[in-house]
């Protein structure tokens, strides 16, 4: 009898070890390069691309696989100006390892690549190259597939702080911004990171799409710099930088400075700062994983957009009177992470992270869609500033219907855990 009740006791222990093993948190990141050869017009918005003659630095999509217990889910960055969820849903279908609706496809908004949308160019035609698309689709989900199939133990580290310096201003009016830089980090059995995700607001539009250049603008440097500065690979997520959130490239006279040197300026200085604000956070114990999606249905009122709408490669056709997309909701520790359909104003991202209920808020723009400018009814063609963002938005209820929606969805869902350190 003594015998077996050590024997039980060891087994009891092995189940137990077993099961907090599988418990524990892990993840793997993985990276392809995207660029195109030969080179391809490049899309800063609706209307035509523009013809490129260089390419400067290389365009990547990321993938960021976590996995607890036997929740799995998958965080994207394409250098791109939007990936829309049509192609999203190929990716999607074509990885077996994670839910599909946990892969959260986010574009980091640079406006130096090709077009994945397929924008009119006015002359009955469109700059999206088919076989490069494809190309893209196919590099993204042996990304994901990677990453799954490469999950390791890893502790974590997450940030909230103010990023200083010359980065980012908001062209409309300069000081409404949102200066916060959210950091995640994971690292491995022995301390060292493997991932750092740089969340924060801005238009990586230094080049700008009229250069000449393909390019992931200041992106390229900054995950340069993540590696160069140990801090793994590193994975950019865009925030709420509508309206118009932009890289700080200001120069005496009412200059820009639109060069390489000033993306890798830019690009290094906000990692540097992303670094320093991830440095001293306490390693969490044992965090948790939960990953969450519901449909989101928004009308289409601008006529412009409509008329985009219908003309869009995949377009179901119809009047395109209304869409719906997808929103994810992510609890990761003690942070929680909202995605949005396109660029919202930085007063709605403000209101969202105030609302919602971790102790790091973050959101994810330009996610799983990109469905314009994202601004309240009392914005919506109130200023003659706004004439271009109330122009290329859904319309004026595009905004009151996300932010209540996502606030439902945030009420909906469980509290992330409190912080627990070791």
């Amino acid at each position: 009898m003594v015998m077996n009740s050590k024997l039980l006791t060891f087994l009891i222990c092995l189940v137990v070890s077993t099961v907090n093993a599988l418990a524990d948190l892990r993840a793997a990141i993985a990276v392809r390069t995207v660029n195109p050869d030969p080179l391809l017009p490049v899309s800063g918005g609706v209307g035509p691309s523009h013809a490129v003659k260089q390419r400067q630095g290389d365009l990547t999509v990321r993938a960021l696989v976590l996995q607890e217990g036997q929740t799995s889910v998958a965080i994207v960055s394409a250098d791109f100006l939007g990936f829309p969820s049509t192609l999203g849903n190929r990716v999607r279908a074509a990885v077996k390892e994670i839910p599909a609706e946990n892969i959260l496809i986010g574009a980091t908004h640079t406006h130096s690549a090709p077009d994945c949308y397929g924008f009119p160019d006015g002359a009955g035609g469109t700059a999206r190259d088919e076989k490069y698309v494809e190309m893209v689709c196919a590099r993204m989900a042996e990304a994901l597939h990677e990453a799954a199939t490469n999950l390791q133990p890893v502790r974590l580290k997450i940030a909230t702080g103010e990023a200083k310096g010359k980065i980012a201003y908001n062209y409309y009016a300069e000081q409404l911004y949102d200066p916060r830089c959210h950091v995640i980090q994971a690292l491995d059995a022995s301390g060292k990171p493997i991932a750092t995700l740089v969340n924060y607001a801005i238009h990586p539009e230094v080049l700008g799409s009229d250069a000449g250049i393909c390019s992931p603008d200041l992106v390229g440097p900054l995950y340069e710099r993540v590696a160069e500065k140990g801090g793994g690979t590193g994975i950019f997520m865009n925030s709420a930088q509508g309206g118009m959130v932009t890289a700080d490239n200001r120069q005496p006279a009412g200059k820009e400075a639109r060069s390489w040197e000033e993306c890798q300026r830019i690009g290094r200085l906000l990692t540097d700062e992303a670094l320093r604000i991830i440095s001293d956070a306490p390693e969490q114990v044992s965090p948790k994983l939960y990953c969450a999606a519901r449909p989101l249905s928004l009308p289409v009122d601008s006529p412009l957009m409509r008329a985009l709408l219908k003309a869009l490669p995949g377009s179901p056709g119809g009047d395109a009177t209304s869409l719906t997309t997808q929103l994810n909701l992510i609890n990761l520790g003690n942070a929680q992470i909202l995605t949005i359909p396109g660029e919202a104003l930085p007063n709605i991202g403000y209101y969202l992270k105030r609302k919602m209920r971790g102790e790091h808020n973050l959101l994810f723009g330009l996610t799983n869609d990109a469905f314009g400018y994202i601004l309240t009814k009392e914005d919506y063609n109130s200023f003659k500033r706004y004439a271009y963002v109330s122009r290329t938005s859904l319309g004026e209820r595009t905004g009151d219907i996300l932010v209540t929606e996502a606030l439902r969805f945030v009420a909906d869902s469980p509290r992330p855990e409190p912080l627990a350190t070791r």
